[in-house]
């Protein structure tokens, strides 16, 4: 795993991020230029502090069809998917985001997971022709608004490897910092795992039906809380993307509870300020919470944006932005 800072913090104007986004570049001198650089479908993001999984082996994709919420057993080369790893109580416990090429596949995980995702795979091989690795220190993540495929969820990716990133951002450029991409994903409502998450989190919640989780498959871990929440059609919580009152100049904290009246109905996961949406941020928020209620997420006013809705527990909003 890489968790040296990545050297394209030495490009001109980079300011280097916090939390777990630290070791890439918040932004380059101009967040809110750099998001409509990349809405205008230029420049790239560097994201080469998320770590990367490879898989291989004849086996691999029926070895994961069986293992995880995606129909990965006809994956074609080159088509990007997500796919997740429930416990067996349904909560999420790893988002993978990956491709195939016909002979591995490889998927890029939040900072951090890679090593207990890995180590999980391991456990699982039993007699399957595959071999799992981390790979992090060979591949690193980038994201291009070009390399979209039909506005595809979780698409735009790139993997670059590592020693040629200086000479992959001299060509991409310009380079956009996290903040812009963050706002865009943001705005987009597409959740990160364990930040827009907890540990109680399943699929239904956050809207991952349909872009994760494949409904029609066969059996996997977790399978069963999946299928019946999605049947009954009332999910626990709901994500939800909230329109921040913007006159107090700052964001809510992550983790920060979420309160109507007098009771935490939710919490608040990442938040950004929108070139044109103004401060933004994505919550879970408890079902039964009315969708045009007035929240107040860290002592600031927000108002509420469908994502999942709540009673029938799918992904209502399906194109991005």
């Amino acid at each position: 795993m890489s968790t040296s800072p990545s050297p394209l913090l030495g490009l001109p104007g980079a300011v280097a991020g916090n939390g777990v986004d630290a070791p890439v570049a918040a932004h380059y001198g101009s967040f809110t230029g750099e998001q409509r650089t990349l809405e205008a479908g230029d420049g790239f993001v560097d994201l080469s502090h998320r770590e990367v999984v490879r898989v291989s082996g004849p086996d691999r994709l029926t070895w994961l069809h069986s293992l995880t919420s995606q129909a990965l057993d006809r994956l074609q080369p080159r088509v990007p998917t997500a796919t997740l790893v429930l416990s067996p109580q349904g909560h999420v416990e790893h988002a993978l985001y990956g491709v195939d090429d016909g002979e591995s596949f490889t998927a890029h995980v939040e900072p951090g997971e890679a090593a207990a995702l890995v180590a999980w795979l391991d456990r699982m091989r039993f007699m399957m022709r595959v071999e799992v690795a981390d790979v992090t220190d060979e591949l690193a993540v980038t994201w291009r608004p070009s390399a979209r495929i039909d506005a595809a969820p979780y698409s735009g990716y790139d993997l670059v490897p590592r020693a040629e990133l200086p000479a992959y951002a001299a060509a991409a450029g310009p380079a956009a910092g996290t903040w812009a991409f963050e706002a865009l994903r943001i705005a987009r409502g597409e959740p990160r795992l364990g930040l827009d998450t907890d540990h109680r989190t399943i699929p239904n919640e956050a809207g991952w039906i349909g872009t994760a989780v494949h409904l029609d498959k066969g059996c996997y871990r977790g399978q069963e809380t999946v299928a019946r929440v999605h049947t009954l059609g009332k999910p626990p919580r709901r994500l939800t993307l909230l329109h921040l009152d913007g006159s107090d100049n700052r964001l809510p904290a992550r983790g920060a509870d979420l309160v109507l009246g007098e009771k935490v109905v939710g919490f608040v996961g990442t938040s950004a300020r929108h070139h044109e949406l103004g401060p933004i941020a994505l919550a879970l928020v408890k079902r039964s919470v009315p969708v045009d209620a007035t929240l107040v997420a860290d002592g600031l006013a927000a108002g509420q944006e469908v994502v999942v809705d709540p009673d029938v527990g799918l992904h209502v909003r399906p194109s991005l932005r």
